[in-house]
C-alpha cells in the first residue's frame, strides 16, 4: 500500500513523533472495545452509568462488580502495534498519547505515554490516599488498613481529566512533526481535540479500519493497525 510507504517514510524523517491511541489499538491483545458489537457495553443497559462518579459514590458494590469482572486483563500482552512503538522509541523522540487504560504501553517498553484516561493498574484509597497494588483491588474493593473505599486511578463518566496529562499532551502535540492516529473513532473529547493544538507543518496520518473525520489535513490509511505497523 503506496500510503503506508508514505507512514514509513514520514516516521523515518520526523524527528518529533506523537501517536494517538485508542482501543482498536488493545483489541489484538484480547481487550475488547467499548461500543462495538462484541465490545464491552454488550448486554448492558446502562453501561455509561456503571463506570460513573455517580455510580462509583452511589453503588460501590455495582461499579466494583462491573469493572473487576469486565475491565481487567492482568494477563493481556502487548501486540505488534504496542512493540513496534516501543522499538521506535530508541531511535525517536516519542510521545504515545493513549485513550486506553490497559497500561500495555508501559508493559511494551514505552518510557514516554501520557495515560490521558488515566490506568486501572494504578489504585488507590479514597480515604487515605494510599497507593494500593491493582492485585489486592481484585480482591477486594476495602483498604485492609483503614476502611476505605478503594478505586482505580481513570476517568471516569461525570469527572474532568486532570491539568498534567492535558498540559503535557498538549506540548507533545505542539512540538510535533508528526503526529499519528491509531485505532480510535477520534470522537470523544478532549482527547479528539488535541489535533487542533498542532504545529501547521506537522504531517497528519490516521491508521483505523473505519475512515476518520477529521477537521485537518490527514493521510487516512483505512486499514487494520496491527497489519500496518507489523509491516512498517
Amino acid at each position: 500500500m503506496e500510503n503506508v510507504k508514505q507512514l514509513q517514510a514520514a516516521i523515518f524523517n520526523a524527528s518529533k513523533i506523537v501517536f494517538l491511541t485508542g482501543a482498536g489499538v488493545s483489541v489484538p491483545s484480547g481487550i475488547p472495545d467499548y461500543r462495538s458489537k462484541d465490545g464491552l457495553y454488550k448486554g448492558y443497559q446502562n453501561p455509561e452509568y456503571l463506570l460513573s462518579a455517580t455510580c462509583l459514590k452511589r453503588e460501590p458494590e455495582l461499579f466494583y462488580d462491573f469493572v473487576t469482572k469486565n475491565m481487567y486483563y492482568p494477563k493481556a500482552k502487548p501486540n505488534g502495534i504496542h512493540l513496534k512503538m516501543a522499538e521506535l522509541e530508541r531511535d525517536k523522540a516519542i510521545t504515545i498519547i493513549t485513550q486506553n487504560i490497559d497500561g500495555l504501553h508501559e508493559k511494551a517498553g514505552s518510557k514516554k505515554v501520557i495515560d490521558f484516561h488515566g490506568n486501572l493498574y494504578d489504585c488507590y484509597c479514597q480515604n487515605c490516599g494510599a497507593a494500593i497494588p491493582a492485585a489486592e483491588y481484585l480482591k477486594s474493593r476495602i483498604h485492609a488498613q483503614c476502611g476505605g473505599e478503594v478505586r482505580p486511578n481513570v476517568v471516569l463518566y461525570g469527572e474532568g481529566i486532570s491539568e498534567e496529562p492535558i498540559s503535557g499532551a498538549v506540548f507533545a502535540v505542539q512540538t510535533a512533526d508528526l503526529i499519528v492516529i491509531v485505532g480510535t473513532s477520534f470522537q470523544v473529547s478532549p482527547f479528539c481535540n488535541l489535533i487542533e493544538y498542532r504545529n501547521n507543518q506537522a504531517a497528519i496520518f490516521a491508521v483505523n479500519k473505519e475512515a476518520l473525520r477529521i477537521a485537518a489535513p490527514v493521510e487516512m490509511i483505512q486499514a487494520d493497525a496491527l497489519r500496518v505497523f507489523e509491516s512498517l
